[in-house]
């Protein structure tokens, strides 16, 4: 419920039932369905008005204080390749810069996206 904090697309989220979601992007409004959900490991979901039919991250950790994320995505249109890419690299750097204010001791509610801050991380 708070991916409307920190990632640079989603604007507003909010729960339309059991792990499922309306958000609504600066790209349009996407429902998304979790159906898998491993905290601090893995989550899937599928998602409706988005080029993406199906989108999920995969939480490995590397040492005592980092984790990789891997983002992947399954879509129809191959066109839609390098739009995707780009979109999962800004996804990828809204988390990290959240993450790294958190670390320096920042106030989660205070935080404030910034694209440009995002963008160059």
């Amino acid at each position: 419920m708070i991916l409307n904090r920190w990632n640079i697309v989603v604007n507003e989220v909010s729960e339309i039932e059991k792990d499922k979601y309306f958000f609504k992007t600066n790209v349009g409004d996407v429902i998304n369905t979790e159906y898998e959900n491993v905290p601090y490991e893995k989550m899937s979901s599928t998602q409706e008005n988005s080029p993406m039919a199906s989108i999920g991250y995969i939480f490995t950790p590397k040492g005592d204080n980092a984790v990789e994320v891997t983002l992947w995505t399954e879509f129809e249109l191959e066109n839609q390749r390098g739009i995707l890419q780009m979109a999962g690299d800004l996804f990828l750097k809204s988390l990290k810069v959240y993450v790294d204010y958190i670390e320096k001791g920042g106030d989660p509610v205070e935080y404030k996206k910034d694209f440009n801050t995002i963008k160059n991380a």
